[in-house]
């Protein structure tokens, strides 16, 4: 029996990897949750099994959860002694993704989110290693590792000084850097760096609507008055939760990976443009029922003007939405793509293609679409006091963090060679 612990299990891609995993009658899945309380734990996992519904297959995939209540900031993930053990000489694989998104953290905040949780995933694998049983560490890393490094991003690691867009990029760096020192040494382990991670490609099914879903709606030039920057040959390199956590699910059962990193993204020939994105986000808006300002296309230093006198202008949530869009001004006019050629190649192999972005963005907007119409019931996360967007009321009774999470994408990168980049 196969025994794998997942962190950031309630994430995008947590979510949508753990039925994998609880399909399959050979694998047991440890999930470890932050919760303030064994009931608070399991009204998480009673969350979880809601919003997978019938994603969740197998009648007797509950008994072969176990779900652990600790903090992946903690020594030994905040575990108790004896359930750490236990851990220790039973697993034979760690996914480990739990990691803020947020790009706005001090230095210290985005360290101990990205880097303290990897060092003690790393500890725990080695641990497991000299038990005996261990075979497989995957780490989700990000394409944000990149930071400002120009033209096409090696499937590789990255080794040129190169500057960072800020806290989340830089501290997620430093964290891959640890995975691969330890790969170096004999870890057995797969690096995967995803793009800007949207919902499932066949139902449009998510989690919480994260970076994608803010940022559709600023092209759509709702909040701006109509005014979108020309962008004229960007890209925007996104890719399913579906498709990245089949990857991940084959990597971390398979030799074949091991030692490698793998870009889980569209890649230059398969990234949609900005603005063919600007016109099927405001077709799809328009056929539900929104009233949109004219589109005013205006060149980048026009429209950064127009920006920030639109910001000036605007109090409470108006304010707040274009404070959070003013993360993106940055990479508007970088020149970046992601090589995914070699992942691609050995993903097909394995039977798992990769959904172009035109066959899944009007199940996106869709499934946005139903989860956002108003509710006359109270959900748990309103009596939870969440105010994060989330996909439903199972999700964000789900949501993680203490907040509304600020557009910093479940997996960031651009794509294409001038792709706008993302972040995960």
């Amino acid at each position: 029996m196969n025994r794998v612990l997942i962190t950031g299990g309630t994430g995008v891609i947590g979510s949508a990897l753990a039925p994998l995993y609880l399909n399959d009658p050979d694998w047991q899945v440890c999930l470890l949750l932050r919760a303030e309380s064994e009931a608070h734990l399991r009204q998480r996992v009673q969350a979880l099994f809601a919003f997978w519904g019938d994603d969740i297959a197998d009648p007797a995939a509950p008994a072969r959860l176990q779900a652990l209540r600790g903090d992946v900031s903690l020594p030994r993930f905040g575990l108790a002694e004896a359930d750490y053990e236990r851990l220790c000489g039973s697993l034979t694989h760690i996914v480990h993704g739990a990691a803020s998104v947020k790009m706005n953290m001090t230095a210290e905040q985005a360290r101990r989110s990205s880097v303290v949780p990897v060092r003690e995933a790393l500890d725990l694998a080695e641990a497991c290693r000299r038990r005996g049983q261990f075979r497989k560490l995957d780490y989700i890393s990000t394409l944000g590792v990149a930071g400002g490094q120009p033209g096409l991003v090696p499937e590789a690691p990255l080794v040129e000084p190169r500057p960072f867009h800020n806290t989340y990029e830089s501290s997620k760096a430093e964290a891959e850097e640890l995975v691969l020192a330890r790969m170096a040494e004999g870890l057995p382990a797969t690096i995967h760096r995803p793009s800007m991670v949207v919902g499932d490609s066949r139902s449009g099914k998510i989690v919480s609507f994260q970076v994608f879903y803010y940022l559709c709606d600023f092209l759509s030039g709702r909040h701006t008055s109509g005014f979108v920057p020309r962008l004229r040959d960007k890209q925007l390199d996104t890719v399913p939760a579906d498709y990245v956590a089949a990857a991940i699910h084959w990597s971390n059962g398979s030799s074949e990976s091991t030692g490698r990193i793998l870009h889980l993204c569209s890649g230059p020939e398969s990234a949609i443009s900005i603005l063919d994105l600007v016109r099927q986000v405001r077709a799809a808006k328009v056929a539900q029922g929104a009233r949109l300002p004219a589109l005013r296309l205006v060149s980048v230093p026009l429209f950064k003007t127009v920006f920030r006198l639109l910001k000036a202008l605007s109090r409470g949530r108006r304010h707040k939405q274009l404070s959070n869009l003013g993360l993106f001004l940055d990479y508007m006019e970088e020149s970046q793509s992601f090589d995914n050629r070699r992942s691609r190649a050995s993903l097909s192999q394995a039977g798992i293609a990769l959904p172009t972005p035109e066959s899944y963005l009007r199940q996106l907007f869709g499934y946005q679409a139903a989860a956002e119409k108003p509710t006359p019931t109270a959900t748990p996360a309103a009596a939870a006091g969440d105010d994060a967007r989330s996909a439903s009321p199972a999700a964000r009774w789900l949501h993680d963090t203490t907040g509304p999470a600020l557009p910093a994408a479940e997996a960031p990168a651009p794509g294409s060679a001038n792709a706008l980049p993302p972040r995960r």
